[in-house]
């Protein structure tokens, strides 16, 4: 008897994320998590990977009531860091000015976390998760530039004020790492992570 494919699941809104993703060739379904987010690591790099895990287990256990066919769930999660503080959406037009002046000139990371849940017959079977870290170079940026950037809305849903693959992009003087970790999924990390996982490449 042939055995059933392994479902894959993507815990996430971002469209981002499932434009990458499927950059990998890959049949999956989207189901964003429900679960209220609590950081207790204090290291960047920590934090992501636990919120991912968060995630992504919030997935995989609502899965688990509903079906007990074997699926793979990957959360993710993206924090901009500087001189080790966190980042996040800056609110509003002043906010994301305010972070714009701070990344002016300067290096930062970008980290992402992610976690693969495996459940089966109704119950998670195993959790695996990784970081990865990019950092990201800025040029200098007149206040012109910067409040006409935060003018057309783009960083204001945006950890750090900015998308490397949107209208920020001429502002990127270089970066040293995985582009596609700053958009928001790490993919050939992820790749390697699901050649481990059978049933779900094909090649």
């Amino acid at each position: 008897m042939e055995k059933k494919k392994m479902k894959l699941v993507l815990a996430s809104a971002s469209p981002r994320r499932k434009e990458l993703l499927e950059r990998l060739g890959l049949d999956f379904s989207v189901q964003v998590s429900k679960v209220d987010e609590k950081i207790t690591c204090s290291s960047p790099a920590e934090a992501v990977k636990e919120l991912a895990v968060q995630k992504a287990e919030a997935v995989a256990e609502e899965l688990c009531r509903r079906t007990e066919e074997e699926v793979l769930v990957i959360g993710a999660d993206t924090v901009v860091v500087l001189e080790e503080k966190i980042l996040g959406k800056p609110g509003g037009f002043e906010g994301a000015c305010r972070m714009l002046r701070e990344l002016s000139g300067r290096a930062h990371q970008v980290c992402t976390g992610v976690a693969l849940v495996r459940a089966n017959e109704g119950k998670i079977q195993e959790t695996r998760c990784f970081s990865e870290t990019t950092e990201v170079h800025v040029a200098m940026l007149s206040e012109k530039e910067i409040q006409s950037y935060a003018a057309t809305g783009e960083p204001l849903d945006k950890a750090g004020a900015y998308g490397i693959q949107g209208r920020f992009a001429p502002y990127i003087s270089g970066i040293s790492g995985d582009y596609y970790n700053v958009v928001g999924l790490p993919l050939h990390a992820l790749y390697q992570e699901l050649k481990k996982t059978g049933g779900i490449l094909e090649w």
